[in-house]
């Protein structure tokens, strides 16, 4: 009876290992295809980034490189934002002094018709 026991817990640790096995290999091939879609996913970042620098090298893309060209974006669009304030400011400035001198035109033009 022992050896009827000792076999049927063999049994049960031998199926245990096997299905320890099996996931595994399944964790395996799931951090394979991770770390897959991570290099697609940054080539195709440093693709839309700047077309010239991934891809036509054939050299995996460093997160480093994703990493700055995001950065280097970031700080064009900021650059972007304030200039587009700035240009905002410098129209709206020019608006209301075109609009004080068409207020000043029609003051003469006032003026003009009464002294004729």
């Amino acid at each position: 009876q022992v050896e009827e026991e000792l076999k049927a817990a063999w049994a049960q640790q031998a199926g245990q290992l096997q299905e320890m096995g099996r996931r595994e290999r399944l964790l395996r091939s799931d951090v394979q295809r991770a770390g897959e879609q991570l290099e697609s996913f940054k080539t195709r970042v440093m693709q839309i980034c700047s077309p010239s620098a991934a891809g036509s090298t054939g050299k995996s893309v460093t997160e480093q490189q994703v990493m700055e060209k995001v950065r280097q974006l970031s700080d064009e669009n900021q650059q972007s934002h304030e200039r587009e304030k700035s240009l905002q400011k410098q129209l709206s400035s020019r608006l209301a002094k075109e609009k004080e001198v068409s207020a000043d035109i029609e003051v003469f033009k006032d003026s003009l018709q009464k002294l004729q």
